[in-house]
């Protein structure tokens, strides 16, 4: 088969794929820019299962790329939604605490919102209360106005759709199976590409690819699953994204309430651990492979308590219990229907960059390569929000030769 030649190939038409592609497009109009997607369609993954929430950039130390493309991205897509006429639910957020201990955790987010440039400020129960009458916290609580929900669906939709018209090839149904050569790879259908630069963008499975260059050496992906419920009763209990101060020691947020793109209300996610990269439900997608090294490690997260993971897990599991999940919500709010909380969503996997050193979950965006390839790793939340900023962020520094 004869090889084809691309200036640039991207592995994983998610949503750091297509934004990549597009920017790549706009800045380089003569340059041949090919996806690979090894799924029938975009958004099959974690960018079209995430909640849609455009975060404002206020969770993330200064230092971090969240940070720096947090706030810049939640622009940028909300940007693209009026442009396009993509739905936009302008709701905001607050978050609020359940007791003074947690008063010291809203006061340092609030600090990295205001270094961050975030509009963000500490709000006392009164008005809490005008913003979000439902809506319970000890003293003081912290209101970002920026926080926004999309439908993550629709945006990749609208990129795939938009790229094919300016000429991008996509190759869907079609994955990376192998590196063949200098920065030539095979695909699943035998397909050879020559790639001028190469950008793994494969979101699960970026960690393997990644090592198949020299890359990723440190790391290994852990995947969690994500679920959420969503109320069915005719009147929604909230207007405004309702969530827990989080711990800031590891990188989920805790249960919470999301405001979606059409009013709705869902309570969750769950942070499970998964036994394999797309376990979603059932035996879908079983790899007897990642089902023996996701459980080592996650076996020796265990021994070893790293991060606290045992009772991370043991919390976690208790989720699939629907009251004690419930439960969690209503230390968030004055009143709840708990019984309208009834239909599960469909799940999504959260692709956890894990340190294999100091086995330690990856708080920041995590980025490798050199001048033939470049391998995005941990584009976990915010990834969606920040997409924008991050992958020109990547072609400044990266790819713009």
């Amino acid at each position: 088969m004869k090889t084809e030649e691309a200036d640039y190939l991207i592995i994983g038409a998610g949503i750091i794929g297509l934004t990549l592609a597009r920017q790549l497009r706009e800045r380089f109009p003569g340059k041949k820019v090919l996806l690979l997607e090894k799924e029938p369609g975009v958004a099959c993954h974690s960018s079209g299962r995430n909640s849609g929430v455009l975060h404002a950039g206020f969770y993330y130390t200064a230092n971090s790329l969240k940070a720096r493309f947090t706030r810049d991205g939640n622009a940028a897509m909300k940007k693209y939604c009026r442009e396009n006429g993509l739905a936009l639910n302008e709701c905001g957020k607050v978050v609020v605490a359940c007791d003074e201990t947690e008063l010291k955790a809203l006061y340092e987010l609030e600090k990295r919102g205001r270094t961050n440039g975030v509009d963000v400020r500490l709000i006392d129960e009164k008005e809490l209360a005008a913003i979000e009458p439902n809506a319970r916290t000890f003293q003081k609580a912290l209101y970002s106005p920026s926080t926004a929900t999309v439908d993550p669906v629709q945006v990749n939709v609208s990129l795939k759709d938009q790229l094919l018209k300016t000429g991008v090839a996509i190759f869907f149904e079609e994955g990376y199976q192998e590196l063949t050569g200098a920065n030539t790879v095979k695909t699943t259908k035998g397909r050879m590409i020559k790639a001028g630069h190469l950008v793994n963008a494969a979101g699960l499975y970026a960690d393997k690819i990644a090592r198949d260059f020299g890359f990723s050496r440190d790391f290994v992906i852990i995947p969690f699953k994500g679920i959420y419920l969503k109320y069915t009763g005719a009147e929604a209990p909230l207007k405004v994204n309702v969530y827990p101060v989080p711990n800031l020691k590891n990188p989920f947020l805790g249960v919470h309430y999301t405001v979606t793109v059409d009013g709705h209300v869902k309570l969750g996610p769950t942070a499970i651990p998964a036994f394999w990269r797309e376990n979603y439900e059932g035996l879908d997608n079983f790899s007897l492979p990642e089902l023996f090294e996701t459980a080592s490690y996650e076996s020796l997260l265990f021994l070893r308590n790293s991060f606290g993971f045992r009772s991370l897990a043991f919390e976690e599991m208790r989720k699939y219990y629907k009251p004690f999940f419930v439960g969690l919500g209503k230390k968030l709010v004055n009143k709840l229907d708990a019984d309208r909380f009834n239909e599960w969503t469909r799940p999504g996997i959260r692709a956890q960059l894990l340190n294999t050193k100091t086995l330690e979950l990856v708080q920041d965006f995590v980025v490798e390569g050199d001048a033939a390839s470049t391998h995005i790793l941990n584009a976990v939340s915010p990834a969606f929000t920040g997409s924008f900023p991050f992958t020109k962020w990547i072609i400044d520094s990266r790819l713009n030769n």
